[in-house]
């Protein structure tokens, strides 16, 4: 891990940063069924799965959203933290087998609108599959401290 102090005025709207990929594994979705109490059978019974439209066991969004946040967490940044997610959308199942890569974007930059010490910077997270399909989109808030407070208009 990185320790990089960036304020809000540090973010630039389009700025980017891509991961290398990770393979889900079937022991990826034990283990986060056995984390969550998640144990539908559309992650975990093959012979079900196998009636289904989708053919094979799928991981939980959740899962997929887990690894995807997780895989962008390279950098601590005392002057910021999580804020929340917005918008999360589950757009294509993800397989045993499938390999996932994290894009994280800089959407938008926005005032908090209670604290003038603080703007909240919002950076769009998309997870593709190894077809570079998108498999899960959201919108990550940071609440990130300015330099010197709010500018008076």
């Amino acid at each position: 891990m990185e320790i990089k102090e960036r304020y809000f005025e540090d973010f630039e709207i389009g700025e980017n940063r891509r991961t290398l990929g990770r393979t889900i594994t079937e022991a990826d979705i034990v283990a986060h069924a056995g984390q969550t109490g998640d144990f539908f059978p559309h992650h975990l019974d093959a012979v079900w799965c196998a009636t289904q439209d989708f053919k094979r066991r799928m991981a939980h969004g959740t899962l997929v959203f887990s690894v995807g946040v997780g895989m962008t967490a390279s950098t601590i940044n005392p002057r910021a933290m999580s804020y929340g997610y917005d918008r999360l959308r589950f757009i294509k199942p993800v397989f045993i087998g499938d390999t996932i890569r994290a894009s994280a974007t800089i959407k938008e930059k926005r005032d908090h609108p209670r604290r003038a010490s603080h703007g909240i910077v919002v950076e769009l997270l998309e997870v593709s599959n190894q077809l570079s399909e998108n498999v899960l989109v959201c919108e990550h808030l940071y609440l990130v401290e300015r330099r010197e407070g709010r500018p008076r208009p």
